[in-house]
């Protein structure tokens, strides 16, 4: 699959920031194409609920109709794009705060799939615990330095070559989180330079 990705506006990220409708997109985009029913199903919701989640995943680019698929009586969808990339803003201003919503959302379900991962930890094979890690680092970094490592990491992430032939294969979360460590404190100056 072609990867492709939405650099979504204030008002399509706002859409987004709800954990229901990020985890539908996500497997929309790692299983792909489903109705409103068996996501409903796979979410432990009612198919109203999906159905609305997706018309507003729709309404605001996200998601399409896999016009492939159906048979007049059942609507399917597939993601639009393979990824989200968020643009943020200044503190106080429209984009700021959608993004803030969105990533206290996307935080939610993170936190899900490890929790997840780690309970199914157990039951992995051998060679998948043994690739499996957790892991943090902490550096003292500059801002400019901050960055400069995302993009190293983000450009090593878009030279991963999905491999669509080995049985073997899985898909596989890299959860990347780059941020000051919280409870710091930071004069005037660094606040607005």
């Amino acid at each position: 699959m072609d990867r492709t990705s939405i650099t979504p506006e204030p008002h399509q990220l706002r859409a987004l920031a709800h954990p229901v409708r990020l985890r539908m997109l996500g497997m929309l985009r790692v299983d792909g194409p489903a109705t409103a029913t068996s996501l409903a199903t796979r979410l432990g919701l009612n198919s109203g609920a999906t159905s609305y989640h997706l018309r507003q995943l729709a309404q605001h680019g996200f998601v399409v109709d896999d016009e492939e698929r159906g048979n007049g009586r059942e609507r399917w969808w597939r993601a639009a794009h393979t990824s989200t990339r968020t643009a943020g803003g200044p503190a106080g201003t429209e984009a700021g705060d959608s993004a803030d919503a969105f990533l206290q959302a996307a935080v939610v379900v993170y936190s899900e799939w490890l929790q997840q991962a780690v309970e199914e930890g157990p039951l992995l094979p051998e060679p998948w615990r043994d690739a499996t890690s957790f892991n943090d680092w902490i550096h003292r970094l500059t801002p400019a330095a901050a960055r400069h490592l995302m993009r190293t990491v983000g450009e090593m992430m878009e030279a991963v070559e999905d491999d669509e032939d080995d049985p073997r294969a899985r898909s596989v979360v890299v959860q990347v989180h780059v941020f000051p460590r919280p409870g710091q404190e930071y004069d005037a100056q660094e606040r607005h330079p």
